[in-house]
């Protein structure tokens, strides 16, 4: 699949891990000062996560950009990780990727996606609400740790 710029999606292979990692923790770590710690997904088993469920991959230039891991649910589809390199911010990947996402679960037959992310992240929750997440639940994780669930229904 291409995207912007020519950008083109594959999923992650086991050998993927330490750039999914790497990728990721860049990604999440302007986010360490606002949480006070570091989010989950910095501290994710990436290869079992590749192993376990969908990881995709944005490429520009043999490049890894941007990533989205997906869990097949009986009855969703959950996002359960969105990254984006930091300088490759603000060009539309995270869109890109929820689309994708949309095209994923339409394949598995799946009619809703799920996500979640920490109620700090604001300007997550409000990317997300802009298109077409709502907010199911707000769940207390820890003193201080509040996940906002959110999900969105695809249309036929």
């Amino acid at each position: 699949m291409a995207g912007p710029a020519d950008m083109t999606i594959r999923r992650a292979a086991p050998a993927d891990a330490d750039v999914v990692r790497d990728l990721t923790r860049a990604a999440y770590a302007k986010w360490v000062p606002v949480a006070g710690r570091e989010p989950l997904p910095m501290r994710a088993d990436h290869a079992a996560a590749i192993r376990d469920h969908i990881v995709d991959l944005v490429e520009e230039a043999g490049a890894l950009v941007a990533l989205i891991e997906l869990v097949p649910e009986p009855d969703c589809l959950l996002i359960e990780n969105v990254a984006v390199r930091p300088s490759a911010q603000g060009r539309g990947l995270g869109e890109m990727l929820l689309g994708h996402a949309e095209a994923v679960a339409r394949d598995l037959g799946r009619r809703e996606l799920r996500l979640y992310t920490n109620a700090l992240f604001a300007a997550n929750v409000a990317f997300y609400a802009k298109r077409g997440y709502v907010t199911e639940r707000r769940e207390t994780l820890a003193p201080g740790a509040v996940a906002v669930h959110m999900r969105k229904a695809l249309r036929e």
